[in-house]
């Protein structure tokens, strides 16, 4: 009887230890080697069309191609960064042959004027959505937390919400870049104004998911919670400090990465035609330039838009889930 015990728990034990394995075999199929096999199909295929597609600037890139104008586009930008180290070190010979002669002399250090490199473009895209974000946010956030309290002030701007929310930001711009050319006046301006002109129409953009998404949020919080607050009569202030955000940070977050998405799309269409040195000024240029590595440098830039644009995802993802208090509510 005991030996016949002691088999039975070897094999249940056994069972358990198979189970355990099978689950994690499971996971790591659906973490790594699905998503792993899906760009590998998507790779093949793409090569597979680029064979197939010819165009006025010849074959369509495949893989390899924006491969190879990656490894291009590093070595330019190291190229430019040496061109300016080379120019400040021979301003700094200048100065110094200038200072022995003439010890009154007062040194002067011009700033490199050499052309935005590819990842110098990535930096400026990523400045510009930022900051076009964050206003937005600055008055989204409110005007949305402030609608979900009123039902009268929702009646009130809801309507032009939804009129204004559809509008493409190739509407925006021309109506931006005149009343930034008529109001940004300056003869030594803190930003250019093809930087406010794409800040902006990012924001106008990006307003929207925000707001909506905030005053929902508030609008459906659990009417315990508000009978809470009406118990312990909380002020205004305090009543959505300790019972509104808490409650309505999931739908707010949701609203903040759709906005991102939306910003990020938003940006590279305003960058193209304000011309403001990013992204979209990047492909635009390489789509007027029409040589034969054009196709597989936008292809390149189009690949690394995607990627940053998963990125800043995530990283709204997990700025939520440090936030939030309900972990279940934060959605992959």
């Amino acid at each position: 009887m005991s030996i016949t015990t002691v088999n039975m728990g070897d094999i249940s034990m056994s069972e358990k230890i198979l189970q355990k394995a099978k689950r994690l075999l499971n996971k790591m199929a659906n973490v790594l080697l699905l998503p792993v096999f899906g760009i590998t199909l998507f790779l093949f295929l793409w090569a597979i069309a680029a064979q197939n597609i010819n165009t006025s600037l010849g074959e369509f890139p495949g893989p390899t191609a924006v491969v190879e104008q990656f490894s291009a586009l590093y070595d330019e930008h190291n190229t430019e960064r040496d061109k300016a180290v080379a120019f400040y070190e021979r301003q700094e010979v200048r100065n110094a042959r200038k200072l022995a002669k003439n010890p009154d002399y007062v040194v002067k250090i011009r700033a490199y004027t050499g052309k935005e490199t590819f990842i110098d473009q990535i930096f400026t895209s990523l400045i510009t959505v930022t900051s076009g974000f964050l206003v937005a946010a600055v008055i989204a956030i409110p005007l949305g937390i402030w609608m979900g309290l009123s039902k009268r002030l929702n009646s009130a701007l809801n309507p032009m919400i939804q009129i204004f929310k559809p509008v493409s930001p190739l509407a925006w711009l021309p109506l931006v870049t005149m009343v930034v050319s008529a109001l940004y006046v300056s003869d030594d301006p803190m930003m250019s104004k093809s930087f406010l002109t794409s800040m902006i129409t990012v924001s106008l953009c990006s307003l929207w998911p925000m707001v909506i998404n905030t005053s929902i949020g508030v609008s459906s919080i659990d009417s315990d919670l508000l009978n809470v607050s009406k118990v312990l009569r909380l002020s205004t202030i305090t009543h959505i400090k300790k019972i509104v955000l808490p409650a309505s940070i999931p739908m707010i977050f949701t609203g903040m990465r759709l906005s991102f998405g939306v910003a990020w799309m938003v940006l590279i269409a305003a960058e193209m035609l304000a011309q403001n040195p990013g992204l979209g000024k990047f492909v635009w240029d390489e789509f007027q330039n029409g040589s034969s590595d054009s196709l597989a440098r936008i292809m390149a830039a189009v690949v690394v838009i995607g990627f940053i644009g998963f990125l800043l995802d995530r990283a709204m993802l997990q700025l939520q889930r440090k936030v939030s208090w309900d972990k279940s509510s934060v959605s992959v």
